[in-house]
């Protein structure tokens, strides 16, 4: 496989993993997490069942998530969404970067900022 044809691989198990946690499959995340993953985010486990456990009990699991773009390369996935929850209807913005290695999940860092009053972003937010 060159390494357009990876990340274009990469692109396609982040959408459809990311289509399938939407719609409330928790689970998706044990196919494509690597049992060793690590977390970056601060007070989120590493490993997978301890990090898939974690999800499962945290807002984004039933969260609206609308994508606004992916980019991936051969070595990582980075998905920008919008992400509101049924408490917070303007919801955060979330960038999600997932390291990827032979299709598994590796490793995960992630930026979330609260979504501002419509007048503090003229350009908008995505």
């Amino acid at each position: 496989m060159t390494n357009s044809d990876i990340a274009l691989r990469n692109k396609q198990l982040i959408l459809d993993g990311l289509a399938r946690f939407a719609a409330g499959d928790i689970e998706v995340l044990r196919e494509l997490l690597h049992p060793d993953f690590i977390e970056h985010s601060p007070g989120n486990p590493s490993g997978r069942d301890a990090f898939v456990d974690f999800i499962g009990e945290a807002p984004v699991a039933s969260a609206h998530l609308d994508i606004k773009r992916v980019i991936a390369d051969a070595d990582y996935a980075v998905v920008h969404y919008h992400m509101v929850t049924a408490d917070d209807p303007r919801g955060v913005a979330v960038t999600d970067i997932w390291r990827m290695v032979e299709g598994l999940i590796t490793e995960h860092w992630d930026v979330v900022q609260a979504v501002p009053d419509a007048g503090e972003i003229p350009h908008g937010m995505f």
